[in-house]
């Protein structure tokens, strides 16, 4: 048995970024990772060793926005660290059908200007769409640094320039009641409201729907934030892949004494008169907790699967029954397709340019096409007749990834955790085999090669993930790598419940964070470092009030 201060279930950039905070704080840290590879899903890996040495491959995680809204790279100093992002410029590339075709720069005025030659006014609403959402994202910027019911931190993080930005969305009564309203409708709405052309409406769709839900759904027009985050702060990938965001922590985490153990499956929560103490793994090994514990995995399982139902109960009689009712994920997830390519692709019937592979490309060809393939998974079917897709090839960017003068591509496609009909078969009962997985992944590059005609006969090597696989790679309940989607319903202070909203639990010692908690999935480092701040708050309440009063936090 060892004993730490703190341990954390699960080594994913969340849970290492809060282990950072603890172990700069003094306290001793342990993280047990399931996997043999830390970095859930941030890491970067060679997944074809024997058919393709050399090719490294992002295996979840690619495109790094929202860690670019906090300090968390600043205030850890991850630089000293080894971390270096590349700036992408373009952001993104999407071909269009009929010859036309969006491609946004980080500047805005470029934007505008590629946008112009196929629709002027088209260019003038993008400009007064990304100019809202950058004003919001900058008005609610300080509530993903702090505790979502912390009402004193988000006040304290509010400065001047954040104030004006909050003031010139609310404006008066009549302009308050229309961002209530533009909140409460949905992205495909809102961009028939900016905009004519199917060619800047699909795109802008494919983006909002990351979120995890079809454009038509009412109360996520807040992803038309995804693509203003690609102007500023920009869209940024770390040299050497995601995996290297995850190595620099490793490399700080380690620096300070802290501690990661990999090939440790958790299985129970250690609970002492309604008090976490440490947790189990698997093959009896104990890890004691003299402070608390901290789960990095989603809220379910923590408290359906590893924790005793009568410790649960003993403390909150609702809460397992909530979680296992309350929160509703739509069963749509991805399937990853990795190719290790001797040339990048060339998108001919669209005056090619090698820019256009320098951010992200976007096979959307119409808002329908991306309804279609978000509804089709939510049902359990595959939206295999007109694929839509997001695809990278990061080595464009960063030829550190391949061999010299290869390419590396990386696809997401949505589809099913469960497939209907299926029950019971394949991997998990899910329905997934690898004949089955392999023939989306065909359909898939037949439809890229619509586009770059000389992609499938470039592709030296290829790895494909169903969603089933991708779930237990993960340890994400049912395949959702955000745990919980990502619907104003299960935000804020919803995230994941109301009762366990703000990184604590009723067990006493047990603090949430990850993907499940404010603010939400994607890269950001942000539920770590606002669970540490929890802790802290908790451990040394007065201490810790007066550092954050004297300088920032951690600064």
């Amino acid at each position: 048995m060892q004993t730490y201060d703190v341990v954390i279930i699960g080594a994913g950039h969340n849970g290492l970024v809060c282990a950072a905070y603890l172990l700069k704080a003094g306290y001793t840290v342990a993280l047990l990772e399931k996997r043999s590879i830390p970095g859930g899903a941030a890491t970067t890996e060679e997944t074809l060793p024997e058919a393709a040495p050399g090719f490294k491959f992002n295996r979840c995680a690619i495109d790094h926005e929202f860690i670019h809204l906090g300090p968390v790279v600043e205030e850890l100093e991850l630089e000293k660290y080894g971390l270096e992002y590349l700036f992408c410029d373009p952001t993104v590339f999407c071909p269009h059908p009929d010859g036309k075709y969006f491609l946004a720069h980080r500047s805005l005025e470029k934007t505008c200007a590629e946008i112009a030659q196929f629709n002027r006014r088209d260019a003038q609403k993008y400009e007064e769409f990304i100019d809202f959402w950058q004003r919001f994202t900058k008005a609610i910027q300080p509530v993903f640094n702090a505790p979502p019911q912390a009402i004193f931190d988000i006040l304290g993080n509010y400065d001047v320039k954040s104030i004006q930005n909050l003031l010139s969305i609310l404006g008066g009564p009549h302009k308050s009641l229309d961002l209530i309203r533009t909140m409460l409708t949905s992205p495909k709405d809102l961009l028939e409201e900016y905009f004519d052309s199917e060619f800047i409406r699909a795109p802008l769709a494919r983006l909002a729907s990351e979120f995890g839900a079809p454009p038509s759904q009412k109360t996520i027009s807040v992803g038309g934030m995804m693509m203003s985050m690609r102007h500023n702060p920009g869209m940024a990938r770390p040299r050497g892949g995601t995996g290297a965001l995850v190595q620099s922590l490793l490399n700080l985490v380690k620096a300070k004494g802290g501690v990661v153990l990999t090939d440790q499956n958790v299985k129970r929560v250690l609970v002492d008169n309604k008090r976490a103490v440490g947790v189990e793994v698997e093959g009896g090994t104990e890890y004691r907790a003299k402070l608390g514990v901290i789960s990095n995995i989603d809220a379910k399982r923590v408290f359906l699967q590893l924790m005793d139902a009568g410790d649960v109960a003993a403390v909150d009689k609702d809460l397992r029954e909530r979680l296992d009712r309350r929160i509703v994920n739509n069963n749509e997830t991805i399937l990853r397709i990795d190719c290790a390519l001797s040339e990048a692709p060339r998108f001919e019937h669209h005056n090619h340019r090698d820019e256009y592979l320098i951010g992200s490309v976007l096979i959307a060809d119409s808002v329908r096409q991306v309804e279609i393939a978000h509804q089709e998974p939510a049902i359990g079917n595959i939206p295999l007749d007109d694929p839509s897709f997001y695809a990278v090839v990061p080595t464009v960017r960063d030829p550190s990834m391949a061999p010299e003068g290869k390419h590396t591509l990386w696809v997401e496609f949505f589809a099913p955790y469960q497939i209907h009909g299926a029950e019971g078969t394949g991997y998990a009962g899910t329905g997934w085999t690898d004949e089955l997985k392999n023939k989306v992944a065909d359909r898939v590059m037949d439809k890229f090669a619509d586009y770059a005609p000389n992609i499938k006969q470039s592709i030296i090597a290829r790895n494909v993930e169903s969603p089933a696989e991708l779930g237990d790679r993960l340890g994400a309940y049912k395949g959702n790598y955000y745990h919980v989607d990502m619907t104003l319903d299960q935000m804020v202070f919803f995230r994941p419940l109301p009762e366990i909203a703000n990184y604590t639990t009723p067990i006493d010692g047990l603090f949430l964070t990850g993907a499940g908690t404010h603010p939400g999935g994607a890269i950001s480092g942000m539920p770590g470092r606002n669970c540490a701040r929890t802790f802290l708050n908790v451990q040394r309440p007065i201490l810790n009030r007066l550092q954050e009063l004297g300088k920032p936090f951690f600064g």
